[in-house]
């Protein structure tokens, strides 16, 4: 019985768990990888789902304690799902901590990058933010496709109700070859 309050879920954790499963359902379209070449690997749906979970992280920053404990819900469930898909990787337990260490800086780092980018509407900035990471340095025309794509998303997200988003109803652009 204790251990029922201890564990339950509050709705906090989860909006954050909805959050995460629709952006990362947006994330997973094949659209990324077959039109727009983003690299169907570990390395390219990480970036794929940062990229997402970043975009509804920026549309709750700044709309009060309610959002800001959802954002945090959000983020747990992104960290606990990449924890969770290291080890069915086969990482090892001792090994983990190092690996989440790791791709905690990565996540913060281009959260930075894309937030700063989105705020300034430097699509120029955002198509090398996403050349860098999502194509490591391939297919500049792909990136400059994906930039819009983000800009698009972020501007619908955008206008969405506060209501909406913290129920997962979430509206992206489409995904233009």
């Amino acid at each position: 019985m204790i251990f029922d309050k201890l564990f339950k879920r509050g709705p906090s954790r989860l909006a954050g768990e909805k959050l995460y499963q629709a952006a990362i359902t947006q994330a997973r379209q094949p659209a990324f990888y077959a039109d727009l070449g983003a690299p169907d690997t570990v390395e390219g749906r990480f970036e794929l789902y940062t990229l997402h979970v970043v975009l509804v992280l920026h549309r709750l920053k700044g709309q009060g304690a309610c959002a800001a404990e959802v954002s945090q819900a959000l983020f747990d469930t992104y960290l606990l799902a990449l924890d969770d898909a290291l080890r069915e990787m086969g990482v090892g337990d001792l090994s983990v901590g190092k690996k989440m260490r790791k791709l905690g800086e990565a996540f913060y780092g281009r959260a930075k990058a894309y937030q700063t980018a989105l705020e300034a509407g430097d699509q120029a900035e955002l198509t090398a933010l996403i050349g860098r990471t999502i194509y490591a340095g391939g297919d500049a025309a792909a990136g400059d496709k994906l930039a819009s794509y983000v800009e698009r998303s972020a501007a619908l997200l955008g206008a969405l109700r506060l209501e909406d988003v913290l129920e997962a109803q979430l509206a992206w652009s489409e995904i233009a070859p």
